[in-house]
C-alpha cells in the first residue's frame, strides 16, 4: 500500500485545521442562486467593497501593452511588439468622491512610455489581510480597473491642494519624485476609471463579473466606511464613530 507523501499529508492536516469550506464555485456564480449555501454580495455591495479596497491599499499592478513600432531612446527585444506587461506601482486614493486612483507618473516607466505610445491600461489590486489569521488567497478579493490615463492640470491641483499630501501619505518615500524633482521628470496623473472586473473571493459565496461604471461611481464615503473587509483589523471606524453610531459592520468572511 502507497501511503501519501509528507506534502499531502501536510496539505491535509492545515486543511483540517482551519476546517476550510470546500468551494463549489471558483471562478464563477453558480446558475441556480437558490440552491446556494451562501448569500452572494449584490453588484453594488461587491463596488462597496472594491471602493474601500481601494482605500486601504496603495500598490497595484498596472499593465499596458508595448507598442508595434520601436522606442526612439530604449533597446527592445523586437518581437516584445504587442505583448502585455504587467508592474507594480504605487496609487492612492487622493480623489475619494470620483473612485479615479491617483498615481504620481515616471515619464521613463515602461508603463507610461507604453500609454504614450498609445497603450490602454489596467490597475490590478487584491486585498491583504492586517491580521495574522491564515486565508487562502483565492478566497479573498481582486479587481482590475480598467480606464485611460488623464494628467491632473494646474488647475486641478488648485481646487484639490491637498494631493501631493494625500499620496505622501500613502508613500512617504515618493517625496524623491515629485514634479520639478533633480532625477526623473515626473507628473500627476489620474486613471479614469471606465470598467471594473471583480473576484471577490470563490464564486459560491461571492460575486464574480463586470460592475458597471455608474454603480462604481455611486458609492458613497458613508457606505465605504460602514464596512469590514476580511481581516481587517478594528479601530478607527470613520466618521460613524465619530458621530457615535458606533463600530462598522465587519464584511462576511469569505
Amino acid at each position: 500500500m502507497r501511503l501519501p507523501s509528507a506534502s499531502v499529508i501536510g496539505l491535509i492536516t492545515t486543511t483540517s485545521a482551519f476546517n476550510l469550506p470546500s468551494p463549489k464555485h471558483l471562478f464563477s456564480n453558480p446558475t441556480d442562486v437558490s440552491s446556494n449555501d451562501f448569500k452572494i454580495p449584490t453588484v453594488h455591495e461587491s463596488a462597496v467593497q472594491a471602493r474601500r479596497i481601494l482605500q486601504l491599499e496603495s500598490i497595484g499592478t498596472l499593465s499596458t501593452v508595448f507598442p508595434t513600432t520601436p522606442h526612439a531612446t530604449e533597446r527592445r527585444p523586437s518581437d516584445v511588439g504587442g505583448a502585455p506587461i504587467g508592474l507594480m506601482d504605487y496609487f492612492g486614493n487622493c480623489e475619494p468622491d470620483t473612485g479615479n486612483p491617483t498615481i504620481l507618473a515616471i515619464t521613463i516607466a515602461t508603463s507610461f512610455k507604453n500609454v504614450d505610445a498609445g497603450s490602454n491600461i489596467t490597475l490590478s489590486l487584491r486585498w491583504h489581510p492586517q491580521d495574522s489569521q491564515w486565508r487562502s488567497p483565492a478566497s479573498l478579493p481582486r479587481f482590475s480597473l480598467v480606464g485611460r490615463l488623464e494628467d491632473l492640470t494646474a488647475d486641478d491641483l488648485k481646487q484639490n491642494p491637498l494631493v501631493p499630501a494625500c499620496y505622501l501619505k500613502y508613500h512617504p518615500d515618493a517625496v524623491a519624485w515629485l514634479p520639478g524633482n533633480r532625477i526623473h521628470e515626473s507628473k500627476w496623473v489620474r486613471l479614469v476609471v471606465e470598467e471594473v472586473y471583480w473576484i471577490g473571493g470563490f464564486g459560491d459565496r461571492a460575486y464574480i463579473g463586470w460592475i458597471p461604471k455608474e454603480e462604481w461611481q455611486s458609492v458613497t464615503k458613508e457606505e465605504i466606511e460602514s464596512i469590514r473587509l476580511p481581516g481587517e483589523k478594528k479601530g478607527w471606524a470613520g466618521w460613524r464613530e465619530w458621530v457615535g453610531l458606533g463600530e462598522a459592520q465587519e464584511a462576511f468572511e469569505l
